[in-house]
Order: C-alpha cells, then structure tokens, then sequence
C-alpha cells in the first residue's frame, strides 16, 4: 500500500525549522540539513527541508513519514561520515520506498564555526594562530602577559586576543564555552602554566586538546594532574607532544605540524602520506 504524501506546504514545514536551525547553533550542536531536491512523482514537494540531530530527532518534513524516518537515519550516518555536504537518491537508502523512487535529497552539515583556542602567545602560539586564521578558522590567542597579546603584534583583527589579566583558568573557560567545534592548543612558557590550563581546558571538554613539549614536560604535567584526581579518560584523550610528526624545528614548521594534525582530527584524516599506496605494492 502505498504512503499518503503529507499536503502540507513544503514552505511552511521548511519555515517552521528555522527557530530549531538557530537553537541548534546557538547551543554548538551539529545536525544535518536534509533538502528534498527532485521528486517525480511529488513535484510540490521539491525544496522542503528535515533537520536532524545526531539522536535522529528530527523537525520538518519531506513529505511523508516514512521518508522522513529513513532520511534521518540517513541523515545520521551522513553527520559520521563527516562530509559537508553530500546527494544521495532515496532508492540508495530507501529502495522499498516505490513511491519515492527517483527522488534524491541533499545532506548539509550544520555545526558551530571551527575555533582554535590557542594558550600562550611565543613564537609558536602566534605563527600557529597567522596559519589558523590564514585557513579559515576563527582564532583567540590567549597569554598573561599582555604585551605579548598587544594589537602591534597581530595588526589581524580577525585574531582574538586576550590578556589574561585574572589568570588562565577564568580567560579559558570563557572562550572555550561548550567546547563544541573547539580545538585547543597549550603552548604556554612553563609546566605550572601548561598545568593551570590544561585543568581548565579538559573541564571544559572541546573537541580536541593538544599540549606542546619534550615526551618528559608533557608526562610531568599529565602525572600532576593524574596525582590531582583528573580523570583519567580525559588525559588519555590530551594529544601530546602536540602535533604530527612531519620534522619540525622552527616555530612555523611547528605551527603547521599542530594545524595539520588539528585538521585531520576535525576532518577525520589519518595523517598518513597520501601516496602510501604505491608502496604497499
């Protein structure tokens, strides 16, 4: 038997997730946009719009109810694949759907802006947020020494900067906020400024933490805090030493090795040489 296609306008459904779009970005949630983008056999219907959490909960309509559960499941291991945006026709995820057949709908990532949170302001901490903003991400620059986070030194007023006046705890949790679409790199002068950071940043839980220096600074601070009753989970999670291993000695060489390996854990990259498969012949 087949489905009775939903009568309603697909520009009222489409309107009435445009309040869930917001929430959902406000909060520095990711969902999917779905857009029915041809359907032969429902004309009308071309345009309307499903917006789906990762849960599958899900607001609006393609027009009938049995699209809309399998696009959101769709919708949903779309959102795993990490893809920005992707066509997909029904009979790919949805062949028993005959009434559908020949209807195709577009998958669109929603997620908050990519923020890199970088503490400490040296060498490596400024050429990595030139590099950051020079790809696209949105960047705040944190140092408690104000002069190293002067306006002078970043005439790029693009990149955030704040001076961490009260100490580090109180200036990253305010820019980290719900850690949604955040990576966070320590590059600060000590271990006692790495550790007062690193306790802010991991209570905070962005997507991803890195922590600069020698395999013996990097251990030394994570055993403090292991000792101070950190969750273990969390400090298994911290990337350090910082950065894939691409041989960097300068501070920009440095910058680009933590860029890349932030890149690849957003994107979901290995880090592994793109022509490695001609030498596993």
């Amino acid at each position: 038997m087949s489905e009775t296609v939903n009568p309603e306008k697909p520009a009222l459904a489409s309107d009435l997730i445009l309040p869930e779009i917001a929430r959902v970005l406000r909060a520095g949630e990711i969902a999917a946009l779905v857009t029915l983008l041809d359907a032969p056999a429902s004309p009308s219907h071309s345009g309307a719009k499903l917006l789906v959490k990762n849960s599958s909960e899900h607001w609006g309509s393609l027009g009938a109810p049995s699209l809309d559960e399998r696009a959101a499941a769709q919708a949903v291991s779309f959102l795993a694949s990490r893809v920005e945006a992707q066509a997909f026709g029904v009979a790919e995820f949805a062949p028993e759907l005959i009434e559908w057949r020949g209807a195709r709908v577009l998958c669109e990532r929603l997620e908050p802006e990519p923020h890199v949170v970088i503490c400490g302001a040296g060498h490596v901490g400024a050429a990595l947020a030139r590099l950051a903003r020079l790809t696209g991400y949105r960047v705040t620059l944190i140092d408690d020494r104000a002069a190293f986070v002067a306006r002078e030194r970043f005439p790029d007023t693009e990149i955030h900067l704040v001076a961490a006046s009260s100490g580090w705890t109180q200036a990253v949790l305010e820019q980290i906020g719900t850690g949604r679409g955040v990576s966070v790199a320590v590059v600060t002068r000590g271990h006692n400024e790495d550790e007062e950071c690193l306790r802010a940043v991991l209570s905070a839980g962005p997507d991803y933490v890195g922590m600069i220096g020698s395999r013996r600074r990097t251990n030394i601070v994570l055993e403090r805090l292991r000792e101070a009753g950190m969750d273990e989970e969390c400090l298994r999670g911290v990337r350090a030493p910082i950065g894939l291993d691409i041989a960097a000695v300068t501070p920009e060489e440095v910058a680009l090795a933590i860029l890349a390996e932030i890149i690849a854990a957003r994107r979901g990259g290995a880090g592994a040489p793109l022509s490695a498969w001609r030498r596993e012949k």
